[in-house]
């Protein structure tokens, strides 16, 4: 099928043209500048130009393919609020051109904040009415509205080894804001855990909620690694840069953490089980301590 991707020269979603590619699919990118254009041309796609405020642009592509899959973002977390309107109204937008159609459109959301269910963050755990995850309000409402919506949430830590550099979502940032600082840090106990998901393996769960998504679906792209301890995660990085590791209050922490720290706080201990026996999804790549040994430390 025709495909129309957005953030299609971003970390996840240049992965995500690849795997369309691959299996068949054409596909359309979204760019917003000479080098995305490059990029996705490069990747053996198409190029529409536009960004996320261009809502003409964004019903264009989505009128003119048989499924959508969005993944852009603005990541500039510190304003996070402001963005995720913005993600919000492009999911809107393209949505209402979906309306009376049978084309699917998958976006992206998170695992990290959402309510556990028995211990666990599982596809069953919504995010709470008052929270500002405004891609996941979108997909329900679109869902809803009689469209064919379903939302894949990523792990905190999305990584694998790029042309981009290597990359590793908050898992990253924290082992970079370690090595500048020159400690590793952690809140309280930091018995709270993050998964982490290859982008590869992202992609793939991807274009499966493309192909085979339900209505109203939510697949957890969560590995099947036994994640870290913020606690451990923080010894491993004290361990290889060889620079201490402390625990900080949650008074102390902004100042190490910034605006990081809410979500460092967050506990995630997320199943993808429902994901697997749905979609017959099976992450297979390398998990990301393999991956920071090889590309980080």
């Amino acid at each position: 099928m025709k495909v129309f991707v957005t953030g299609a020269s971003g970390f996840v979603g240049s992965e995500v043209v690849k795997e369309l590619l691959v299996n068949g699919h054409q596909v359309v990118g979204l760019a917003r500048s000479e080098e995305s254009v490059k990029s996705i041309k490069e990747a053996g796609a198409e190029v529409l130009m536009g960004d996320l405020d261009n809502l003409d642009i964004l019903q264009k592509g989505a009128r003119e393919a048989d499924g959508v899959i969005h993944t852009a973002f603005i990541h500039d977390f510190s304003d996070y609020q402001t963005n995720a309107l913005k993600d919000q109204k492009a999911i809107e937008a393209m949505g209402e051109v979906l309306k009376g159609t049978d084309k699917s459109i998958v976006v992206t959301g998170g695992t990290l904040g959402l309510p556990l269910i028995d211990g666990k963050i599982t596809e069953d755990s919504k995010a709470p009415a008052e929270s500002i995850r405004f891609s996941e309000k979108a997909f329900v409402n679109l869902s809803e509205s009689g469209v064919k919506a379903s939302i894949v949430r990523l792990s905190p830590s999305v990584y694998g080894n790029s042309k981009l550099g290597f990359k590793g979502g908050f898992g990253l940032m924290l082992a970079e804001l370690a090595k500048a600082k020159g400690s590793a840090a952690y809140i309280g106990e930091g018995n709270n855990v993050w998964p982490a998901v290859h982008r590869a393996d992202a992609a793939k769960l991807f274009r499966l909620a493309l192909e085979k998504g339900e209505t109203g679906a939510r697949y957890n792209a969560v590995s099947n690694d036994e994640p870290l301890s913020m606690k451990e995660f923080a010894e491993l990085i004290g361990e290889k840069l060889n620079i201490p590791v402390k625990s900080l209050s949650i008074e102390e922490a902004p100042e190490y953490f910034t605006w990081m720290t809410y979500f460092v706080q967050e506990n995630c201990p997320a199943t993808n089980l429902q994901t697997r026996e749905k979609l017959g999804w099976n992450p297979s790549e390398k998990s990301f301590v393999e991956e920071l040994n090889q590309y980080f430390f």
